[in-house]
């Protein structure tokens, strides 16, 4: 028989949220939006730099831009939802892109929601109030 992945233990306090985009406007956008919000944001600037960051703050909802330098989007997203103790961790997908076979893409993925830029603030909270129940 097999065991079924325990959720992770997490501290008290803010929600974290984590945001990977290699573009540094939308990364401080996406943080300004959602600390006003009442958020913690860890950011990261691509899908390597990104896992660190998973293990040692363990977000609860993570947004990951696709078009990204080493390992995109996609890559990255499956990485997450591969590994029994982040899969349920929600992973929305960003891009400019708004086409039925990037949003399909993001589905086999493993993606959970797909957010096209640019985004609004009003956009990302509800994003994350859909995914995460304080």
């Amino acid at each position: 028989m097999s065991q079924a992945a325990q959720p992770v233990e997490r501290e008290p306090g803010p929600i974290k949220v984590l945001v990977i985009d290699d573009s540094n406007t939308i990364r401080r956008s996406a943080e300004m939006f959602l600390r006003q919000a009442g958020y913690e944001v860890i950011l990261a600037e691509d899908g390597f730099d990104a896992l660190a960051k998973i293990a040692d703050h363990q977000p609860r909802l993570i947004f990951v831009d696709i078009m990204m330098p080493r390992l995109d989007g996609y890559q990255t997203c499956a990485l997450i939802k591969q590994n029994p103790k982040l899969k349920a961790t929600p992973v929305i997908m960003l891009s400019s892109k708004d086409g039925v076979f990037d949003r399909a893409r993001g589905r086999l993925a493993g993606s959970d929601r797909y957010l096209t830029k640019p985004f609004t603030k009003e956009g990302l909270v509800a994003a994350v109030t859909e995914y995460v129940k304080s």
